[in-house]
């Protein structure tokens, strides 16, 4: 499966318990189809005291969430878009690269 989303990139989420937070995206798993993202989708985790830890307690974490539930934020109107991909020319190399474009303002992402 192509993912047109990327580490870094800003998101929204369009569905599940979240709906409407934005942030940074953390981390992708491509043979999922899951992301995690900054302050999205956290989950409660005890934990007993140890070495590392010794206070224990309760540990707040970012759980992954489906790529289907996120959307790409246009960078021009930070608004929810969808993803094309246009081939460029390098000016450089002289060699033909994929870009990926917004949707709803044309921009280069």
């Amino acid at each position: 499966m192509n993912i047109k989303i990327h580490k870094n990139d800003n998101v929204i989420v369009i569905a599940g318990n979240d709906k409407g937070k934005t942030g940074k995206i953390l981390k992708v798993f491509p043979k999922e189809s899951r992301v995690i993202i900054e302050g999205v989708n956290i989950r409660k985790r005890h934990s007993k005291p140890t070495q590392n830890n010794p206070q224990g307690g309760i540990m707040e974490k970012e759980a992954p969430i489906h790529i289907s539930n996120v959307m790409l934020l246009d960078p021009k109107s930070n608004e929810p878009t969808r993803i094309g991909a246009k081939i460029i020319l390098d000016e450089k190399t002289g060699k033909k690269k994929r870009a990926r474009i917004s949707k709803v303002s044309g921009e280069m992402i």
